[in-house]
């Protein structure tokens, strides 16, 4: 990561350079060297550029000079057209020379192993002390389209048509799936104002390049191809920025199919895989995942519509049946609703339609629109900007023939520029009929046209999602947990390396407020039945051991005992089935616990991600957490939102909502207990690595936890303190 004394401003010399030297530069075509410098010039660099070769006068019409300390003006960036055997030295020149940035297209640093590694640590060394930005190495460099700037040596960055509106900035970790993606986008109408290939990140890394896209006012949609961010912390940080400035983050994140779960003592351990909690991160931050890169060339061609959804009502406009059938089901597999008309705006639409066409949702206009009467494709659209219930329109067809100059198309957009709502056209993507010949007249006036083969419906989806998460922002109080009246220091509990017995993990969720069940530790059959006649039966009993977490599987767990006499055979079984179980197993007790009556189990849980820190889980108990893997995930710490949209996201949710006649659950008491675990994890990250509460019981009113399990980390930062 860059110097954390370093604004987004340090990042300008590498997008927006007065000054580009070309070290290595040649005269040969065949050369690196050579074609970098044409680039530059193919490109219209809007600034001066210096060839640097020593053995040469001029390049493609340039003056070539023989070191950096020669040429006429300071150096605000240096692309190195060198191996890498050659960029030590030359980095070095850079810094006697006080130039501002560097692209270091060279292979044979870290991803070599450890001399490339210790070659790529020299680099970085010589960069922060010279106060140098590096992009890359190992990288195929970046372009900016607003200025000219062509720092690659790429072809497929080069020789791209560029439209007019370029507001879509992408970053990359893979270089050449990130031309392809560009690529991709160019031939689709979308021109990224920059492209930035971030490779090794040996000093300036993924992030740094988007929060400088963040406070960009030429960038309105930030985008990128992500394998792992190095500095989550700063992500969220950037991400809170980018929503409040409504400046949609999407990114492709690779990994899902390898991300696997490592061995853990706790579910949420077992079942918390990188890419889950990836899932979780950008739920909870409003970035968007997109599947593949058709998602960020449609989403952002609807961003830029300027027009966010104000709701998922969504009213199709085709000339085919079946047509429109088949996208009202895909567009309710990715959660948009196809909302009944009113029959006031149905009769509206059924006055300028064929008779034998549907004024119903989706609106059917009939072959008769697309042959002989394309005026109709007005028709609906009139009345639906009326409707107050319709959020979105899309139509799946657009007459091919108008021109930008009809009048029909005039009055298309007149319409759709006066009213809130987001109109766009989805062709079927047939070669040579799916694009309008209106289409630049009716993007240039915010209606995007995306052939279906850009599947335009998952990104619609994921904008709306986007919008709901920006307008909660807007209208939320959302705020941390930070304190309440008690407050106890829990540090003597947390020994590093130990497996908390239930009794152990049930004090530390008491210290912080979590209710518990009524409990004791009993250590013979009469002290057991003791504890039993207070706590009043039914009660349960259970080993009270940190070597034995998973208790039933010892069948050392009963529950539902009536009375001593049962509670003293308990006792004996348990204390024996544990010994037969683990011999050598720390046995502080038996613990007598209150028995709770019937409620809706589920699970709260964290583990300590590498990357993330404390990351939380939430899911119904039992099958649903062990079998389905109904879970939701957030990184710690949570806002009361995050809590409600962890509860909300799970499958299960109807369960608890109330199903079958029974009464909905207590949620507000399920998010009060994600804060207080928050704030438990929070103020120990350093000592807690895993964390179960299963099952956590809960009530039409109220919760109890009935069981939990804590790891300690082997290791304990002596600085973690409550409340820090």
């Amino acid at each position: 990561m860059a110097d954390e004394q370093a604004s987004y401003l340090t990042i300008e010399p590498l997008l927006k350079p007065k000054t580009v030297a070309v070290l290595g530069a040649s005269a040969k075509k065949s050369k690196l060297g050579y074609l970098q410098v044409k680039a530059l010039l193919d490109g219209g660099f809007q600034g001066d550029i210096y060839p640097i070769n020593p053995k040469s006068e001029m390049i493609t019409g340039l003056r070539c000079f023989p070191s950096l300390s020669e040429t006429p003006k300071n150096v605000d960036l240096a692309i190195f057209c060198v191996s890498a055997d050659k960029v030590e030295d030359c980095l070095e020149e850079c810094g006697q020379n006080n130039v501002k940035a560097a692209i270091i297209f060279a292979s044979g640093f870290s991803e070599i192993g450890e001399e490339g590694m210790k070659a790529q640590q020299r680099m970085k060394q010589i960069a922060r002390e010279n106060g140098i930005r590096i992009i890359g190495p190992n990288c195929v460099g970046l372009v900016n389209t607003t200025n000219g700037l062509v720092g690659t040596f790429s072809p497929g960055l080069t020789q791209l048509p560029l439209s007019d509106k370029r507001e879509v900035g992408f970053i990359t970790q893979s270089g050449a799936f990130g031309v392809l993606t560009y690529i991709a986008a160019a031939q689709n109408g979308l021109t990224f104002n920059y492209f930035v290939s971030v490779g090794n990140e040996v000093e300036t890394e993924f992030s740094d390049i988007m929060e400088y896209m963040i406070h960009d006012s030429d960038t309105s949609v930030i985008s990128g191809y992500l394998e792992g961010e190095k500095n989550p912390n700063k992500l969220r940080q950037l991400a809170d920025q980018a929503l409040v400035k409504n400046k949609p983050i999407i990114v492709m994140k690779s990994g899902r199919s390898s991300a696997g779960s490592r061995a853990a003592a706790s579910h949420t351990g077992s079942l918390a895989g990188s890419d889950k909690i990836y899932d979780g991160f950008f739920q909870q931050t409003g970035i968007i995942r997109a599947d593949d890169y058709e998602d960020i060339i449609s989403f952002s061609k609807l961003f830029l519509s300027k027009k966010l959804p104000t709701g998922r009502n969504t009213v199709l406009i085709t000339s085919s049946g079946g047509r429109g059938i088949n996208e009202a089901d895909r567009c309710e597999s990715y959660g948009l609703k196809i909302n009944r008309l009113s029959e006031e705006t149905k009769d509206k639409i059924k006055q300028n339609i064929p008779s034998y066409g549907s004024a119903s949702n989706p609106i059917d206009l009939t072959a008769e629109a697309a042959v002989t009467n394309p005026e109709l494709f007005l028709a609906p659209l009139k009345a639906l900007v009326e409707d107050p219930d319709t959020d979105i329109i899309i139509f799946t067809e657009f007459p091919m023939a108008w021109k930008a100059d009809d009048p029909h198309v005039k009055a298309f957009i007149e319409i759709c520029k006066n009213t809130d709502k987001l109109v766009f056209v989805t062709t079927f993507p047939l070669e040579g009929m799916s694009i309008p010949n209106s289409a630049a007249a009716l993007e240039k006036n915010g209606i995007p046209v995306i052939p279906g083969n850009l599947n335009p419906i998952s990104a619609l989806a994921k904008l709306v999602n986007y919008s709901e998460k920006y307008h909660k922002m807007k209208l939320a109080d959302d705020e941390l947990m930070t304190e309440w009246d008690k407050k106890e220091d829990i540090s003597s509990l947390l020994q590093p390396g130990t497996t908390l017995s239930e009794s152990q993990a049930s004090d530390v969720l008491a210290s912080y407020g979590i209710p518990t069940t009524k409990r004791a530790v009993a250590s013979s059959e009469d002290n057991a039945v003791s504890h039993a006649d207070k706590i009043g039966y039914p009660v349960a009993l259970k080993i009270d051991s940190p070597d034995i977490p998973h208790k039933s599987e010892a069948n050392a767990i009963k529950l539902n005992l009536k009375n001593d006499l049962e509670v003293s055979v308990a006792f004996k079984e348990i204390m024996q089935n544990a010994k037969n179980y683990k011999p050598n197993a720390k046995i502080n007790g038996v613990s007598v616990q209150q028995m709770l009556p019937e409620g809706v189990e589920v699970i709260v849980g964290v583990t300590n991600d590498p990357a993330f820190g404390p990351v939380i889980m939430f899911g119904l108990g039992g099958v649903f957490v062990e079998i389905f893997q109904d879970i939701s995930f957030r990184v710690a710490p949570i806002t009361k939102n995050d809590a409600i949209e962890m509860i909300e996201e799970i499958k299960g949710y109807k369960i608890l909502k109330g199903a079958r006649g029974k009464p909905p659950v207590d949620i507000d008491a399920i998010a009060d207990v994600l804060l207080r675990v928050s704030k438990l994890v929070s103020d120990y990250k350093d000592e807690i690595k895993e964390l179960d509460i299963n099952p956590l019981i809960v009530y039409e009113k109220g919760i109890v936890a009935a069981d939990a399990m804590l790891v300690v980390n082997e290791s304990k930062n002596q600085t973690s303190v409550v409340g820090r």
